[in-house]
Order: structure tokens, then C-alpha cells, then sequence
């Protein structure tokens, strides 16, 4: 365990509202759950304005993917980040594990850290693990986010997974980080994307920088994203709900995050202009205003750098009975 302190600064944002002064205080820890060493960071927030913020990422993103972004999430409330068993400096996690233990995980971390209850970010396959761990322990979510996510594995993603395997399997790195670049960003040149160019190189440096053991964990989320259950025909808790995207996302497309946030019972929607599904990386400041907006309450329309804001759940539904909604019904294309 390691703890620093540091003092939050006011500072502005284009298109972004100014954030308070705040006292902080960060400890990174090592836990065990069900014989699995995970790590997570928190930054604790002495005078928060809302319930402590826990980033579920991306299966690229560890838990100091988000250090950029604390400027302007950590000062409105305690925020954790958290690399899960079979993710960045985590234990190796078996491909048989699949989103029920990930969500078990989470909940997990929160009692260790004596949380009861909590905003939720999850980002792609963090989604995932967000939308699992809502279902199973609705009482300790208090708002959900979340970021480029849609209701089943894309088919394109889907199609291209042999494939991505076998290239793992015969070494060809630079072949698979290359493809996997085309999938996650939306084609250079097709339509304006805020960095589009740095974003794709840093990417590709990332994957290319891999150890052996980042490469196994790589093959194995893939194994675990293809055969477990995805979306759990269950209820999801009728809290605030916020879905996301970038404008141009090519991978888990605004469609598909409308047809998601349209079958859960308190969503809107929306997407942030000029970025594509690395929206997060792309407009850095942006995105984090928009999530610290979300969680304390503050209006989400009307921001110059989102689409209209659309009210797709059931609170725009009058006539929709109230309480938990089915996800069975969610359209989208079927799994492989």
C-alpha cells in the first residue's frame, strides 16, 4: 500500500464547468478474492458531492488509464480504479471466470473499502461488468454510466475473433495490433476525430510494447468475451442512468447505444461530437465533465460539445409500469 496527498486546483475547461477546490488523498492496494491478487487506486475525496465513483475500463485500460482524468473527476467525490483478476497488473485470470465473477469482484473491492453504495462508470467491456454487478446488488448503485457499449458483442468483433487468435498464437503482433486499432477507432480520414492520429499511434505503440504475459491475458479476455453470456435477461436497478458514446463510434455505434439506453428503466442518451469509441482519450476533459455533470446532478443538456441529450428509458415512457425492466427485449445483432 502507498498514500501521497495533493491539493485538487480550480481549474477551467473549454465548454466545461469549473471544478471545487478539494483535499485528496491517494493509496493504491493489493487484495485477494477467491485465491485471485487484484489492484486497485483510490483517490479519496475529504469533502465529496456525491457517492465515490468506481471506473470499470476497458480490457486495454488498467486502472492507470484513468490518471488523467482524476483533475476533474476526483474533486466531487472519492474515486477508485481497479485492474480485476486477468486484467493489467492483476493475477491471471482463467478464461472460465467469466462476468458473474468479475461483478462478484467488485463487490468485493467495495467492501474492503467499506462502500455501500456507489456510482458506476463502465467503458466497453467495463459495461459489461457494470451492467452484471447492477442487476446482482441493486441496492449499493446509486447512478450508472455507461461508454461505448451496446447490448451483444459486435458482429464484426464477433467474426474477427478467430482470426485475432490465431495471429496471437503465431506471434504476429504488429498484424494484430493493427487490426485491432482499425476495429476500435472509426476509419482516419472518414469523418473529423479529435486526435485521431496520436491516438492510433499511442495505441499501437501499447500493443506493440506488450510483454508475453499481456499477450496471454489479451487471448484470454477474448476467449471469455466470446463464450459467456454477455447480456443477462434480468432486472436493472431504475436508477439514473447515462449512456454514451463518441459521435462516430465504429465499433459499438450510437445505434446500438440507443437501442441499449431504450431498454433500461431511467437512461439517456447521448453522444460527444468528433470523437469516435475512444471518446474517453479523444476529448479528455470533455468526457470527464460530462460524467462529473451526470453523477452530481447537474444538467447534461445543452453542452456544446454533446449531441441533444435523448430521454430513451422508461421515465420518458409514462405509461411504462415503474421498477426493474426486462433486457430480454433489447434488439440487437445475435451472439455467434
Amino acid at each position: 500500500m502507498s498514500s501521497d496527498t495533493a491539493l485538487a486546483r480550480k481549474t477551467l475547461s473549454s465548454g466545461t464547468d469549473p471544478r471545487p477546490d478539494a483535499q485528496v488523498r491517494t493509496e493504491e492496494l493489493t487484495l485477494t478474492f477467491e485465491g485471485f491478487s487484484y489492484r486497485c487506486r483510490v483517490v479519496h475525496q475529504v469533502a465529496p458531492h456525491t457517492e465515490p465513483l468506481v471506473i470499470l475500463g476497458g480490457s486495454s485500460q488498467n486502472r492507470h488509464a484513468w490518471l488523467r482524468h482524476e483533475k476533474w473527476l476526483a474533486p466531487w467525490s472519492t474515486l477508485v480504479t481497479v485492474d480485476l483478476p486477468g486484467y493489467g497488473e492483476a493475477d491471471f485470470l482463467p478464461a472460465r471466470y467469466g462476468l458473474d465473477f468479475l461483478a462478484a469482484a467488485v463487490r468485493h473491492l467495495l467492501d474492503a473499502l467499506g462502500m455501500t453504495r456507489v456510482n458506476l462508470l463502465g467503458a466497453c467491456f467495463g459495461g459489461g461488468i457494470a451492467l452484471r454487478f447492477a442487476q446482482a446488488h441493486p441496492e449499493r448503485v446509486a447512478r450508472l454510466a455507461f461508454a461505448g457499449m451496446a447490448a451483444s458483442v459486435p458482429e464484426e468483433y464477433a467474426r474477427s475473433v478467430p482470426r485475432w487468435l490465431a495471429m496471437l498464437e503465431r506471434g504476429e503482433r504488429a498484424e494484430f495490433a493493427t487490426e485491432l486499432i482499425e476495429r476500435f477507432m472509426s476509419p482516419l480520414g472518414a469523418t473529423r476525430v479529435r486526435k485521431h492520429a496520436v491516438v492510433s499511434r499511442l495505441l499501437y505503440q501499447q500493443f506493440m510494447g506488450q510483454s508475453p504475459e499481456a499477450d496471454r491475458l489479451s487471448v484470454e479476455h477474448i476467449v471469455r468475451l466470446m463464450d459467456h453470456e454477455w447480456l443477462r435477461p434480468s432486472p436493472v436497478p431504475a436508477v439514473p442512468t447515462l449512456v454514451m458514446t463518441g459521435e462516430h463510434d465504429s465499433l459499438c455505434t450510437p445505434a446500438m447505444g440507443r437501442a441499449f439506453a431504450a431498454a433500461l428503466p431511467a437512461a439517456t442518451f447521448t453522444t460527444i461530437e468528433e470523437t469516435d469509441h475512444l471518446v474517453s482519450v479523444e476529448r479528455m476533459a470533455e468526457f470527464s465533465d460530462l460524467m462529473a455533470r451526470f453523477y452530481t446532478d447537474r444538467p447534461v443538456t445543452g453542452l456544446p460539445y454533446c449531441t441533444a441529450v435523448e430521454f430513451l428509458g422508461t421515465a420518458a415512457r409514462p405509461t411504462a409500469p415503474a421498477g426493474p425492466r426486462d433486457l430480454a427485449a433489447v434488439p440487437g445483432p445475435a451472439r455467434p
